[in-house]
């Protein structure tokens, strides 16, 4: 058996899949049309970030049984082309922990005491010791915005350095967080409120695309010191810049950029209080060899049908083919990813309620669904199938599935019920003839909605003129809406509606809806 490496990687996993028997061929920097013309002679392909594999490729590719990548991300693989045509698509997702956390550390410390500073000027010729007079960690507050495998790692080495470590993250326990010596906040607020440090160690999506702005670096103690080593657009850049400027922010520590490579000429590079560096928080070399090990062993165990691990398709591969079964896996996820962007608070519990045969005897795939599109939406680390229902016990999610008997009106119906520290979500729904995917429920309203697209969802007294209102607000901003689902008790009584817009709603749109006299909780859910 064949395997291509299409990308450059240490001599160690090249070796080990040797020994096992395979025979590779290392072809670093191959163009596509290349890989195009000889992937049919392969059964497995190892790339890291630089080869993308695309639906053209993997359509040539007759014999491939595995897609490797040699890092986190997957996102340079068609997951989705791969799937279909029963190809496991793997990657080491923990084999940068450890260096983006001592990365985040060394960012700290360079920080705290101007080191990259204080150099830079003595090898000028001078000797300002004055001039870069710096502040220890020991005793100082610092807030860890993010609490997965690598906020962790960075909380354990904070409080070797006697630091007091807060943290804030919408899905792990206090439990946990303890287990690490972190003060678990509820409110992020309280992080900006108490912190002389804040390191962000989240996801970069639509809900934590700038969400340190200028309101929330206002709220900041004066003199806080800022890190990020996560995804550049977590902070927004030109407010912090501002922030530095005026004197309220003391400096910062940035590996990553909204845009990669920044331009030279970027302010905060070459703003003497602010230390970068070119997004090296795996760069390291055990972070690499340790990648290409494991990515060399994960194959070997796949081909030789020994174990699929870190596969982000596994489980599903048997349901491919399955044509009942797909569309409700697909379904499972958007609940999930529909209760992330609706829930306030922590998260404490999920329960599954799994009504019908089909559905009760896949019962655990469609929990792992779920939890794959709650937890991608609100964690920094990639989840997939396999590891969503570890990736929960680790967080100290308690997870429930339970047996449906109530159809109602439909034959197969799935429920999810999330519980968090201030309220209790359910969403229901199903699949109508040719794969139509439906929410059919959301708490004790009844629904019939699409889960596609952007939606935009609020609760409201339900008293004349209320639509009407709001309406009237999308209208002078030229926001169309493409559909429209109420849920109602009755008259004076609370309501929930959901629009299906054609546009994007901007953030002073849904502020000015927000301020109508009726209305409440008002949320922007993506799909």
């Amino acid at each position: 058996m064949k395997i291509l490496i299409t990308d450059p990687i240490e001599e160690s996993c090249v070796n080990i899949l040797k020994d096992e028997g395979f025979e590779v061929d290392l072809k670093p920097g191959i163009s596509k049309e290349e890989i195009k013309k000889i992937i049919n002679n392969y059964v497995a392909l190892i790339v890291r970030s630089g080869t993308k594999i695309t639906a053209d490729i993997i359509n040539e590719a007759k014999n491939l049984k595995v897609i490797a990548r040699a890092g986190v991300g997957v996102d340079n693989i068609d997951v989705e082309a791969a799937t279909r045509r029963g190809i496991i698509v793997m990657n080491t997702p923990g084999g940068n922990t450890i260096s983006t956390a001592e990365h985040t550390m060394s960012l700290i410390l360079a920080l705290a005491r101007n080191i990259p500073q204080a150099c830079n000027d003595l090898k000028m010729g001078n000797w300002e010791r004055k001039k870069f007079m710096g502040v220890e960690l020991y005793g100082k507050t610092i807030g860890i915005i993010g609490l997965g495998r690598i906020g962790r790692e960075v909380a354990i080495r904070c409080k070797a350095f006697g630091m007091n470590v807060i943290g804030y993250d919408p899905v792990v326990s206090s439990e946990i967080a303890l287990k690490f010596g972190v003060e678990l906040v509820s409110e992020i607020d309280e992080i900006y409120r108490r912190s002389d440090f804040i390191t962000v160690h989240v996801p970069l999506n639509d809900e934590t695309r700038g969400m340190i702005g200028r309101n929330e670096l206002a709220k900041c103690k004066r003199g806080v010191r800022i890190i990020n080593c996560a995804r550049g657009g977590i902070i927004d850049e030109m407010a912090l810049l501002e922030a530095i400027e005026s004197g309220h922010v003391a400096g910062a520590a940035l590996d990553v950029f909204a845009q990669e490579p920044p331009p030279k000429d970027h302010p905060l590079i070459k703003h003497p209080k602010v230390i970068v560096t070119p997004h090296l928080g795996a760069a390291t070399e055990e972070a690499q060899e340790k990648v290409a090990i494991q990515i060399a062993h994960q194959i070997a165990d796949a081909l030789k049908e020994r174990a699929i691990v870190g596969a982000v398709n596994a489980e599903i591969l048997q349901f491919a083919m399955n044509e009942e079964i797909k569309p409700y896996l697909l379904l499972a996820e958007k609940i999930g990813l529909f209760q992330a962007q609706i829930l306030k608070g922590k998260i404490t519990s999920v329960t599954g309620i799994f009504v019908g045969e089909l559905l009760k005897n896949s019962s655990q795939i469609l929990m792992s669904a779920f939890l794959k599109g709650m937890l991608n939406y609100l964690m920094s680390e990639p989840i997939n199938y396999i590891n969503a229902p570890v990736i929960a016990k680790e967080i100290g999610l308690v997870v429930n599935e339970k047996v449906g008997e109530d159809k109602g009106n439909y034959t197969h119906l799935l429920k999810f019920e999330v519980k968090t520290d201030k309220e209790t979500r359910t969403v229901s729904g199903t699949v109508f003839g040719n794969n139509d995917i439906r929410i059919v429920g959301v708490d004790d309203f009844r629904f019939d909605f699409k889960p596609e697209g952007i939606l935009l969802v609020y609760s409201n007294i339900d008293r004349p003129g209320m639509l009407a209102s709001v309406s009237a607000i999308l209208a002078r901003s030229e926001i169309n809406i493409a559909d429209l689902s109420l849920g109602r008790y009755g008259i004076g009584q609370k309501a929930l509606t959901v629009m299906s817009l054609d546009n994007e709603i901007p953030q002073d749109v849904l502020r000015e809806i927000s301020a109508i006299d009726g209305i409440f909780d008002v949320r922007v859910v993506r799909f």
